[in-house]
């Protein structure tokens, strides 16, 4: 469990300074990240941190596909975490 904890934070943290790291690119005309690092950042468990990456930079928050798919993520990513809790936690062992 405790492994699962660290994997979610890091990769949090990793979509939200990834995010970061993209704006400055933008902002200062270099080579950027690709939309699809960023997507996959958010679906490899990282949707909270890209969400948040998106609303501290202001990044991306004008892109349609970005507004509508990394919350939906994270609301799948919540609604599986509280399947598995349920399954593993909450129903009686029998």
């Amino acid at each position: 469990m405790r492994y699962i904890i660290f994997y979610i934070a890091a990769v949090n943290a990793f979509s939200f300074v990834l995010f970061g790291i993209d704006k400055y690119l933008a902002r200062n005309g270099m080579r950027r990240v690709s939309e699809r690092a960023l997507f996959v950042s958010a679906l490899l468990g990282g949707s909270f941190g890209a969400l948040l990456g998106m609303w501290t930079f202001r990044h991306k928050t004008q892109h349609k596909s970005f507004r509508v798919f990394i919350p939906l993520i994270l609301l799948l990513q919540i609604a599986a975490g509280g399947a598995l809790f349920w399954y593993f936690f909450v129903l009686p062992k029998g």
